[in-house]
């Protein structure tokens, strides 16, 4: 088996090409992990970073530069469906990870889901522009010449994303799509025992045509010298062991010289048995059932996998025996390519040796092996092939008399192992579950909500998710060990600190957050976002700063429209038959708008007041221009607050100013956020609320009307 035609070298993607050492440069050996065969090498030798690190600080900031979040946004999206039909190569290579067919959909598949999320969020979520506002706005003067705001912008350096090798398709794109989309360059470093896989879907994106130029490149082998090129400009996201990490974040360009650094390490997850879910539940079932897949998924070597199980003092027998039973039914180790094979070998003999001595150190440590084998090399393999070339490990269950041992909540065997520790009560799970040192993950299946509070409350602070399973979402949950692109992914202490995904906080990660001064007309210029005091160009009402002369806002297209634009509107007298009226056709007859003795009582009101829901409707008509045009759907308002109240006898007015205009990149029309503020007679603050509409890009629909 070669990783192509031409080389036994895993290329590197440097500079906008291909790139491989000199023939005859010795390299780090690549095995497939099921039969011991020779795939490649992998070697940097001669291999430029420092070029690579300018490369993108230049010419992939500029092409990132010239789109908007929007475009990188949507870019995603189609990268993420020519991956789905060009996966023959990477299914195919996933096989030689070690990796089962199911294994590759949480990685491959699980990797083109981050692409297709971050793209929807981020066009969703994000304006189509290059600045993000981050409010609220903060009035610096009592005339309100002088405001503050914060905004992101793109780190003006390059995201290197350091991986390990149990993930190298979904490791790489979850770190890539949040930098992309916020326009930094990625420079990637996969781990080199699969690094072949991650090489294969680089090589895609590449061949995809879809990605600016150096917005991506690709270290295939040894980077120990790529901290030394960087600067405060850049930053480093790491996933692997926590010795790298300290190693990493100790170098002077981090500690003194400002590179970002954030890393997910080691993990030491828990799984919590509630004191209700015995043997005879629907959580019991749902727990063994997760425990079990947390253990075989990827032969056990995820950062997220199940390493303590804590169950009630009494159930350790039960539990271990379920697990083993589940283990003998539907569990069965070898080669994913052979018929029968449930799991497959470890990434490598190199691992396998650091897994078993793991479980030596543990079993020492006082864990008593209650399942499996970790020195069996029992094993399906494909005709003609040999178990012992294989890393091949069966499932390993420890028990511990003394819950308290150091050894099991420090020591990882990254590998298909799991402990079963007793608690005494709650609060001792909650005891436990803290020795870790701080995890990425723990799961709590209980059906009873006060065990679900107290323990969440007492776990939460040490792991960076919670996942709460019981008999309603057991067939829902996407599970313990699966990290979704919404939420956000890391762990405090030992899982190193860090923080990926988020949805758009991951986004931001990857950008500096900036406090910006200066006048509303400056804000607005540089956020693209109308603050109050800014410009206007209003129609309607002179009297209150309209002009007659000017065109009516929802008559302009996104092409005509710009920020700043709006309609003032005259007065309309509020009268006490109308509000009642009001309360009789929608049944909202609250006693401050239909009973004048209980209105006046109230110490909010002088009496009868309008609905606010009333002065909403009448400002829609006040600032609504009728004819069919560009503005093609009203579809919510946001952020409606009621200030004054509005008694019978008053008039209210509305100010309508375009505050934020976004085009689809998509569709034929765009979104506009208008802000909307309500004045009574004596221009006192009624109402505040955006108004949200769908607008045509061009005003094609209506144009001859």
């Amino acid at each position: 088996m070669t990783l192509t035609a031409h080389t036994s070298y895993v290329p590197s993607y440097a500079l906008d090409a291909w790139w491989t050492p000199a023939d005859g440069t010795a390299g780090t050996e690549v095995r497939d992990a099921s039969t011991g065969e020779l795939i490649a090498q992998a070697s940097t030798s001669g291999l430029d970073i420092a070029a690579m690190i300018n490369h993108a600080r230049t010419v992939g900031q500029a092409g990132l530069k010239a789109l908007s979040l929007h475009e990188r946004a949507l870019i995603l999206k189609q990268l993420a469906l020519y991956l789905q039909e060009h996966r023959e190569e990477l299914d195919r290579l996933n096989l030689a990870t070690g990796a089962t067919k199911r294994d590759g959909f949480v990685d491959i598949d699980g990797g083109i889901g981050v692409l297709f999320t971050f793209s929807s969020k981020g066009r969703r979520e994000l304006p189509n522009a290059n600045v993000i506002e981050e409010g609220p706005v903060e009035v610096l003067s009592k005339d309100g010449s002088f405001q503050g705001t914060h905004v992101f912008t793109a780190l003006p350096g390059v995201a290197v994303q350091i991986n390990a090798f149990n993930f190298p398709v979904w490791g790489m794109l979850e770190k890539f799509a949040p930098a992309f989309i916020a326009g930094v360059p990625t420079i990637v470093k996969p781990a080199t025992p699969t690094g072949y896989l991650t090489e294969a879907c680089v090589r895609l994106m590449v061949e995809s045509g879809l990605l600016p130029a150096g917005s991506i490149q690709l270290v295939s082998g040894s980077a120990r010298d790529i901290l030394d090129h960087l600067d405060y400009r850049d930053m480093v996201a790491f996933t692997g062991s926590a010795a790298t990490a300290h190693g990493l974040g100790k170098h002077v360009n981090v500690t003194e010289g400002g590179v970002r650094f954030t890393a997910e390490t080691d993990s030491l997850n828990a799984a919590i048995l509630g004191p209700d879910a015995t043997e005879d539940t629907p959580e019991f079932t749902a727990f063994i059932r997760s425990v079990s897949n947390e253990v075989t998924a990827k032969a056990g070597q995820k950062c997220t996998a199940v390493r303590r199980v804590l169950v009630p003092a009494g159930r350790r027998d039960a539990v271990v025996a379920a697990l083993a039973a589940t283990f003998d039914s539907r569990t069965k180790t070898g080669d994913p390519r052979a018929e029968g094979a449930t799991m497959g070998p470890l990434a490598s003999m190199d691992q396998l040796r650091d897994v078993r001595d793991a479980v030596g150190r543990l079993v020492a440590g006082g864990g008593a092996l209650a399942y499996g084998d970790p020195s069996a090399q029992d094993a399906v393999t494909q005709e003609g092939k040999a178990a012992e070339a294989g890393a091949y490990m069966s499932p390993v269950v420890l028990t511990w008399e003394n819950p308290n041992a150091p050894a099991v909540h420090e020591i990882e065997a990254f590998g298909p192992v799991t402990s079963v520790i007793e608690y005494a009560d709650v609060d001792d799970a909650v005891r436990l579950a803290a020795m870790g040192g701080g995890s990425l993950v723990a799961t709590i299946c209980s059906h009873d909500p006060a065990v679900v509070v107290a323990l969440t409350q007492g776990i939460a602070a040490h792991h960076g998710r919670v996942h709460v399973l019981d008999r309603d979402d057991a067939k829902t949950s996407t599970g313990h060990g699966s990290p979704m692109p919404h939420l956000i992914h890391g762990g405090p202490g030992r899982a190193g600190g860090g923080e990926e995904l988020g949805g758009i906080r991951a986004v931001k990660h990857h950008m500096a957050r900036t406090a910006l001064q200066g006048s509303p007309d400056m804000l607005t210029a540089v956020t693209q976002v109308w603050h109050t005091g800014a410009k206007q160009s209003l129609a309607g009402d002179p009297e209150f700063g309209g002009s007659p002369e000017n065109v009516h806002p929802f008559r302009k297209s996104l092409a005509e429209l710009r920020i700043g634009d709006g309609f003032a509107s005259g007065l309309r007298q509020v009268s006490r038959e109308e509000i009642q009226a009001f309360a009789d056709t929608t049944g909202d007859t609250f006693y401050a708008h239909t009973q004048p003795d209980a209105a006046e009582a109230n110490p909010f009101f002088p009496g009868i007041v309008a609905h606010g829901y009333l002065l909403v409707s009448w400002a829609a008509g006040l600032f609504v221009e009728p004819a069919p045009g560009p503005v093609l759907a009203n579809y919510g308002l946001e952020n409606l607050r009621f200030i004054t109240p509005v008694a019978a006898g008053d008039s209210i007015r509305v100010t309508l100013t375009a505050k934020k205009i976004t085009p689809r990149v998509t569709d034929e029309y765009g979104e506009v956020a208008w802000d909307a503020v309500l004045n009574n007679q004596n221009g006192e603050l009624v109402a505040t609320y955006d108004v949200l509409t769908l607008v045509e890009k061009e005003d094609i629909t209506y144009k001859n009307w």
